[in-house]
């Protein structure tokens, strides 16, 4: 079992920068690779970012590429999303997500997520 709660979500204007946290515990942290989802209202849920567990790879979608970075802290079983030249069309539920394997499918873990809102 993995527990993980997701940090750091807000209302922000476009142009601007957020950071998400998701902190992690019940498994060993730095064997698992992670990764950030998001869903926006009537759309289904949808790849972010990955990282693997020693954060020597990281993978990113298309439409935040070079804009956000993902990053994590094993000493403090802590994941990072942080997210900087804001869209609207960023605006969505962001979850954390504990990786299968270090690919954009999501694993069984979430957690129940945080929200951010990109006002134009």
């Amino acid at each position: 079992q993995v527990q993980l709660v997701e940090s750091g979500g807000g209302l922000v204007q476009a142009g601007g920068s957020l950071r998400l946290s998701c902190a992690a515990s019940g498994r060993t942290f730095s064997g698992l690779n992670m990764g950030w989802f998001r869903q926006a209202p009537g759309k289904e849920r949808e790849f972010v970012a990955a990282i693997s567990w020693g954060g020597g790879r990281t993978r990113y979608a298309d439409s935040v590429k070079g804009r956000f970075t993902i990053s994590r802290d094993n000493a403090k079983n802590t994941v990072y999303l942080q997210m900087n030249s804001l869209k609207p069309q960023d605006t969505a539920v962001y979850y954390c997500n504990a990786l299968s394997s270090f690919t954009t499918t999501p694993g069984d873990y979430w957690g129940q997520g945080t929200q951010v809102t990109v006002s134009a």
